[in-house]
């Protein structure tokens, strides 16, 4: 297991419980449009597990990102409410200090989402969702 996710570091324990068992892992990094970046990590040449860093307007939250993701339904709500998550799938959000004069008057939000891997597990979904979520807080992506 890498500890660096497309330039992103987070504990390999993290991503592996989220991860199904096999021989081979591959990651890519993806831009599908100007304000999400995506980590697509394959197992064994099969997709299993996407995380993405994506710009949303200010004054979206957690909820209302989650809407706009998969497997994100009657997902549990933090406390501080900058998270939403389930067995397969989590949104966060980071920090209001996470700015970048590319993205003005917008949040960064941190999405993960399994692919039809077989996984279920909301403690692991949010363990790993809180640390890259943090991660990326920590990174270039935040300015």
């Amino acid at each position: 297991m890498p500890t660096s996710l497309c330039g992103i570091t987070v504990d390999p324990a993290l991503v592996k419980a989220v991860l199904p068992g096999g021989d081979s892992l591959t990651s890519a990094t993806v831009k599908p449009n100007g304000g999400t970046v995506r980590c697509n990590l394959s197992v064994d040449g099969k997709e299993a597990l996407s995380l993405a860093q994506a710009w949303w307007g200010d004054g979206d939250s957690a909820a209302w990102v989650a809407q706009g993701y998969a497997h994100t339904d009657n997902g549990t709500l933090s406390e501080d409410e900058r998270f939403v998550y389930t067995g397969r799938a989590g949104v966060g959000q980071t920090v209001s200090s996470c700015e970048v004069s590319e993205h003005p008057e917008q949040d960064l939000y941190i999405v993960v989402e399994t692919r039809d891997t077989g996984i279920d597990d909301p403690e692991a979904i949010e363990k790993l969702l809180l640390a890259y979520t943090k991660a990326v807080e920590g990174s270039a992506a935040c300015g």
